[in-house]
């Protein structure tokens, strides 16, 4: 007896016919990077998950000094006027660039999940991405850039 019942192997038949990849089955290649050095999808995947850290942070830090104002009016603007800072100022950028970076990779990731044949042009569909995002931080740089330098 095989140790299979009704045409099914038993456990130890399907451990035996499973295989397992590890680093030194795969051979290294042009297509794909390694750990340390990403292929795009590597940093696409790293800067969505860094760009979403720093949104959920930032809506922490948004729950706060929105609920400043139960300590009267007075407790609210000595918050609010920290945003006059021009290091602030910084950050906020810092924080739209998340935002738009975060959210043209999500859409990204949404159309391949929806049209999984768009897998196939994954790389033209980074880099569209990409100059998707250099386009937006044009005006934004400039925009934004300029409230900051005049606050020095």
């Amino acid at each position: 007896m095989d140790g299979s019942v009704d045409g099914f192997a038993g456990p130890r038949a399907t451990l035996k016919a499973i295989t397992v990849a590890t680093r030194t089955d795969k051979k290294k290649n042009d297509d794909f990077g390694t750990v340390y050095r990403g292929h795009e999808g590597q940093w696409s995947w790293l800067f969505h998950r860094v760009t979403g850290v720093a949104i959920i942070l930032f809506l922490f830090a948004h729950i706060v000094d929105t609920a400043v104002i139960g300590w009267g009016p007075e407790a609210y603007d000595k918050v609010t006027a920290a945003y006059k800072n021009p290091l602030v100022h910084l950050l906020e950028l810092g924080l739209v660039t998340a935002v738009i970076y975060h959210s043209l990779n999500g859409l990204k990731i949404t159309l391949i999940d929806f049209f999984p044949s768009l897998a196939g042009h994954i790389k033209a569909l980074g880099r569209t991405t990409v100059l998707l995002f250099v386009l937006c931080m044009i005006p934004v740089v400039a925009i934004m850039g300029k409230q900051t330098l005049d606050l020095l």
